[in-house]
């Protein structure tokens, strides 16, 4: 069953899968276990680990059917809305816990495996932690764009909003511009307004830098350069960008529509207001609290554990901006926002079902990748489309650093190690490494558009656009109507340009 399901999962990701690691900031703990010798660096030199530290690895391998709680989720969060819309919006968040516990509790008494649990639990904190901070400070400041809607003063708000997103984040910059943009369009909105401010704003917009979105954070902290994602990506950001607005702007010019939250016949002053700026405070707050990392900066406090170190303070700091941003708020931009606490709300129950129940998913690919036959796979084309494709079904922050792990170990590197990070990261030392992270960097970041599901911002837009009254298509109708047709092909056009012939 188990090479089965490798199978299946490598066809799943255009047979891609490369060596994978298990966890979002864990070291490859089964691909070094897979091999007949592991070489540990230890207080007297390198050690040898023989068929023990084998056995004990693979006992905590979990089983092909521990998948099926994780299929079943994304199966509800895909038919939920659709066809039980009330019992969906009513239990999520019991199904979510109860799918997560059924894992979480298999790991602890079947596998007698608590590494994996409290890794998962880390990265959700680390994850709703950053996106509550940055929906709700960002929900008390109120951008009113007073002027008619045209298809140019759209396309120039995306651009702007792509471009603000490397500032404040992708999550950030969607949460202080949704509304701005939706109030912009108030007698002309559709759907396919909603999801090409999630294909600019939420995702392919902040590919610049590592603040713009969690997966380039996570490689920041690991030891990527701040600027290398400016220097090796603005290129295929430019290209996708240009590309996604030309088509948006061919289909906004398309749309004569009067209709929409608002049928009255309006004046306009082509006046821009802001409201609550003292937000941006806390905001840039929030920005400079994620360099707080202790295994970046050495007196930053943490919790030691399986040794490693667990940031504390910096989801402390957030979540303190959470609370304060909101009390002190100003009440005519959280009023003029309608800003509820709903969307956070479901994200945060959503993603403690997905961090809790995809660790065997990610654990079962990093099995068969760690393997010679799995090794063989990678190379900058199967890390794009291996990369791409899971991080648009999974959340595209652990899969990003799952697939730099596989690379770095398919050439005896060590992502726990900064300077050989460092080394990857600026060529020269490993075969191909730059274009190899400069395929993992992009896919993460664009294909987590693919779904709802691929990036957090993702689920906070629709949530608030149905909140306010947009109609907004299912999980399979996302991808249907729109992934596959507008996306999926701007995919493979950067694909053909940047990667497909080089090398």
């Amino acid at each position: 069953m188990s090479k089965a399901l490798f199978k299946l999962l490598l066809v799943f990701s255009l047979l891609t899968a490369s060596i994978f690691s298990y966890g979002a900031n864990e070291p490859v703990r089964i691909a070094e276990a897979s091999a007949l010798e592991v070489v540990q660096e230890g207080e007297h030199g390198p050690s040898i680990e023989h068929s023990e530290e084998v056995h004990a690895a693979e006992h905590h391998t979990p089983p092909g059917w521990t998948v099926i709680p994780f299929v079943v989720l994304l199966l509800m969060i895909a038919t939920g809305p659709l066809f039980y819309e009330h019992f969906w919006h009513k239990n999520y968040p019991l199904v979510a816990i109860a799918l997560a516990t059924l894992v979480v509790l298999y790991y602890l008494f079947g596998l007698h495996n608590v590494h994996g649990p409290i890794h998962a639990l880390a990265e959700y904190v680390q994850f709703i932690a950053l996106l509550a901070s940055l929906y709700i400070a960002s929900g008390g400041i109120m951008i009113d764009i007073d002027k008619k809607s045209s298809p140019i003063a759209n396309v120039l708000l995306l651009f702007v909003g792509a471009i603000v997103a490397n500032l404040i984040g992708t999550t950030g910059a969607s949460m202080l511009l949704v509304r701005p943009y939706i109030r912009l369009n108030k007698t002309r909105i559709k759907a396919y307004h909603i999801i090409f401010f999630i294909f600019a704003v939420s995702n392919i917009g902040g590919s610049l830098t590592p603040i713009g979105d969690p997966p380039l954070f996570l490689g920041f902290l690991k030891g990527i350069p701040f600027f290398w994602t400016l220097q090796h990506n603005i290129g295929a950001w430019f290209f996708a960008l240009a590309l996604l607005l030309t088509v948006f702007y061919i289909l906004d010019k398309r749309n004569n529509s009067n209709y929409g939250l608002a049928d009255e016949e309006i004046s306009y002053t082509n006046k821009v207001k802001l409201v609550g700026f003292r937000n941006f405070i806390w905001l840039a707050v929030v920005i400079g609290s994620v360099f707080l990392d202790p295994n970046v900066i050495s007196w930053v406090p943490a919790i030691h554990y399986d040794g490693q170190k667990f940031s504390f303070l910096r989801e402390a700091i957030m979540l303190a901006v959470a609370y304060f941003s909101y009390k002190f708020a100003n009440k005519k931009a959280i009023d003029g926002n309608e800003f509820s606490f709903e969307p956070i709300r479901e994200v945060a129950f959503i993603f403690i079902g997905i961090f809790g129940t995809m660790m065997p998913a990610l654990a079962i690919v990093s099995g068969f990748a760690a393997s010679p036959e799995g090794s063989q796979l990678i190379s900058h084309n199967t890390l794009y489309w291996g990369t791409g494709m899971l991080s648009g079904f999974l959340d595209n922050a652990p899969t990003y650093l799952n697939f730099l792990t596989a690379a770095m170990a398919s050439q005896g590197g060590d992502i726990g190690s900064i300077s050989q990070v460092v080394d990857f990261a600026k060529g020269g030392v490993f075969h191909d490494s730059v274009l190899d992270l400069k395929a993992i960097s992009i896919a993460a970041v664009f294909f987590g558009a693919f779904t709802y599901i691929g990036n957090g911002p993702n689920f906070m837009v629709k949530s608030i656009a149905e909140q306010i009254g947009i109609k907004m298509p299912s999980f399979f109708g996302y991808i249907i109507r729109f992934s596959i047709p507008f996306l999926l092909p701007l995919l493979i056009l950067v694909w053909l340009v940047f990667f497909a012939f080089v090398g």
